[in-house]
């Protein structure tokens, strides 16, 4: 086995799993705040990736600009779908919750496949046939460039949470939603806000994931699985994790590919969680109950 084919494969894994940590922390961030499990959030991915196909076919738009629109959006999409449909069942029980989100995810998918049928759609872009070369090392670049743009989004995020007012609000809701309303913080518009975020977060990894593969609609339910899988590796409620969680993910996926087949992939990723769940069933980076 060539050491630097198998360098060049657990590095191709870690750019993916950068954009697939993005795509987890959306639903990281949902979750640490809102208490809800997003189960349409594969779903959204998809929705995404359509969109920056739909806007590279027709105005020619490389999906790296359709960041910003997409983007944006989402996030008055999530705000919408926040306040208007998943705020009356913030206080029912949770399988009501699951019940309102797997019909949102099941009526995706379906208008999906109504409007753009069961074929693959990709963008085809000279750059996504070039790689870099670091001494032995290939990098694909629109891996690479895929992998700089989930970095700065979630250092974005980051320093919003941390640093500016509403960040820091949205924490307190997060940390004690009453006492927050006791000093007079609109809770409800927060947690829409904080879904917003969560549905840029996931766009943004959209626009990215179509660089790197076919857009189907059945990816969505995928795409769900696989991000939950990422947060409870990470540790469910932890943003760092959820980036972390990613890296292993496709790292796992790579290797998969290379020492077995790569129709194992999903074998390595749920193996992974099933060790994570063993040795620190709180995840890699997740506070104990």
């Amino acid at each position: 086995m060539d050491p630097v084919n198998v360098a060049n494969l657990a590095l191709a894994g870690v750019l993916t799993g950068l954009v697939y940590g993005l795509m987890a922390l959306g639903l990281s961030v949902i979750f640490g705040v809102v208490r809800v499990v997003n189960f349409a959030h594969g779903e959204m991915m998809t929705i995404a990736m359509y969109a920056a196909v739909v806007l590279f076919t027709t105005l020619g738009l490389d999906p790296f600009l359709a960041i910003l629109p997409v983007a944006l959006a989402f996030f008055v999409l999530g705000y919408a779908m926040q306040a208007g449909l998943i705020n009356p069942f913030i206080t029912r029980p949770e399988h009501s919750q699951f019940m309102l989100l797997v019909a949102v995810a099941i009526i995706m998918v379906n208008a999906l496949l109504v409007i753009f049928g069961p074929g693959a759609r990709s963008v085809q872009l000279d750059y996504l046939l070039e790689s870099i070369e670091l001494g032995p090392l290939l990098l694909d670049r629109g891996k690479f460039y895929a992998a700089l743009v989930a970095c700065a989004a979630s250092a974005a995020l980051f320093a919003f949470f941390r640093y500016t007012p509403t960040g820091r609000a949205i924490r307190a809701c997060a940390d004690n939603w009453l006492g927050a309303k006791v000093v007079g913080l609109n809770v409800k518009h927060y947690y829409a806000f904080t879904f917003g975020l969560g549905s840029a977060c996931v766009a943004i990894a959209g626009c990215m994931m179509v660089l790197l593969v076919d857009v189907t609609p059945p990816l969505g339910p995928y795409y769900t699985l696989l991000a939950f899988v990422i947060v409870i590796v990470g540790g469910l409620g932890s943003m760092a994790g959820a980036l972390l969680g990613g890296v292993l993910i496709g790292v796992s996926e790579a290797l998969a590919g290379l020492f077995i087949t790569p129709s194992a992939k999903s074998m390595f990723s749920f193996g992974l969680l099933i060790l994570v769940l063993l040795l620190r069933p709180q995840g890699l980076l997740g506070r104990r109950p």
